[in-house]
């Protein structure tokens, strides 16, 4: 399909000529991300979240790779030098909060960016692999953020590592070697600070590596849009650049006007309390609790508490990771032939009722493990499972869906277009032009 606006890239003086030549990085970037890259012309700003993402990542690399000059991880002075970071280090105490709530910031528009591809179909073909590789990065955010938590070595830190290891030692027969080949001992102490610390640092380049494919992916089918219907001429499209550059740009400005606000007003909002006491093998908090992002999992773990064949740790463990190893089948599991929810009615009704039931799962996830918080916990993730493997299989088999319009153009114009073409008046000009 050809694109009329799409100019073709054409440097400009003799050095990027030169450059053009040897290694033609411009023209990759103007084709990927700027003039020459085709995007739906309808597209809105929950788009925009894939982008903030990016920034996010970027933002936790650069304070990351700053902190790591000051940081020790060592069991004695691990919880010291963070404290050497925030009073010493000039702006130690800003590269720390922002990092903190760089990672809260990051699984928002993460966790956005995945919900708005389940409420518009973006799992399904021919966008598999993009949904996959996506998947791949929430897993891998996963690991980076549990490990960066355990490096404050703070009381949260020190039992949360012990709490989230001991499920590896619930797997029958290789667990309590696979517990303590992460640990490096029987309990969380200096080899596991220097294998978290290696790894929390190295992770974010494997994230930024896949992304790299996530786009290269996303490219080969061209971004979805709301209606769900695909590209059909040029008419349904925009370049990238000015239009979503402009855009994405709103919503950069937005989101970090709520950083700097979180950052500078509430920096401790989304943390806790105990992290702040050096962590001590010989005193457990009143309440292990992982971080904010980590609740609705936390809640499905400790939903099972009665042995049923396997004991319930185990299908707790199990529960947590099927809740995302799932997602991974829902190309196949959904195979309703309209993508977007906009025109899928019954769909839409379950959707809002999950995410409903996640921000249950997250509210309960926070609490102690106490009635009638255990109950609810496992309500919701009863129903959790039940939406992808009994409710949506039905739902998308006897769904009756919405009409779909002809053309991303005729959803967005609605007509405009021919009511704006010239009309054949047999010569006469119209009333209005004399």
């Amino acid at each position: 399909m050809s694109f009329p606006w799409a100019e073709p890239y054409q440097p400009k003086n003799g050095l990027t000529r030169w450059i053009d030549q040897r290694l033609p990085l411009p023209r990759l970037v103007y084709g990927a991300i700027g003039g020459g890259y085709p995007v739906p012309r309808n597209l809105n700003y929950f788009w925009n979240f894939g982008v903030l993402a990016g920034v996010a990542l970027t933002i936790q690399i650069v304070t990351g790779i700053i902190l790591a000059m000051h940081y020790v991880p060592y069991g004695g002075q691990a919880f010291q030098s963070v404290e050497h970071i925030m009073r010493d280090v000039n702006q130690g105490w800003l590269l720390r909060y922002a990092h903190a709530n760089g990672a809260s910031f990051f699984f928002i528009v993460t966790y956005i960016h995945i919900f708005r591809g389940l409420y518009y179909g973006s799992y399904k073909a021919p966008r598999e692999l993009v949904w996959m590789l996506g998947l791949v990065i929430l897993l891998l955010m996963m690991a980076t953020a549990f490990m960066g938590y355990v490096l404050p070595w703070g009381q949260m830190s020190f039992w949360g590592a012990k709490v989230i290891t001991g499920l590896f030692g619930a797997i029958p027969f290789v667990g309590e070697p696979v517990q303590q080949w992460l640990l490096g001992g029987f309990a969380p102490d200096q080899p596991t600070l220097n294998r978290f610390f290696s790894l929390h640092y190295l992770l974010p380049f494997v994230i930024a590596g896949v992304i790299v494919l996530h786009i290269w992916a996303l490219h080969i089918p061209g971004s979805g849009n709301p209606t769900g219907v695909d590209v059909k001429s040029a008419q349904d499209t925009v370049p990238f650049h000015p239009y979503y550059t402009a855009k994405d740009g709103f919503g950069l400005g937005v989101f970090l006007i709520l950083f700097a606000l979180v950052t500078f007003f509430a920096p401790n909002y989304l943390g806790h309390a105990d992290n702040y006491i050096p962590a001590n093998p010989l005193s457990t908090p009143a309440h292990i609790v992982p971080e904010w992002y980590f609740w609705p999992f936390y809640a499905i773990l400790r939903a099972f508490t009665v042995d049923f064949i396997l004991p319930a740790k185990l299908w707790g463990v199990i529960a947590m990771f099927a809740a995302i190893l799932l997602l991974f089948f829902l190309p196949w599991i959904d195979r309703s032939p309209v993508r977007s929810g906009n025109y899928r009615p019954r769909f839409r009704q379950f959707f809002w009722i999950l995410m409903l039931d996640l921000l249950v799962l997250g509210y309960v996830g926070g609490k102690p493990a106490e009635e009638p918080f255990v109950m609810i916990s496992q309500l919701a993730t009863i129903y959790y499972f039940a939406h992808f493997l009994i409710i949506l299989p039905i739902v998308s088999a006897v769904e009756r869906t919405l009409p779909l319009p002809n053309s991303i153009s005729e959803s967005v114009l609605h007509g405009e277009d021919k009511e704006a073409a010239p009309a054949d008046l047999g010569g006469m000009r119209p009333a209005a032009a004399e």
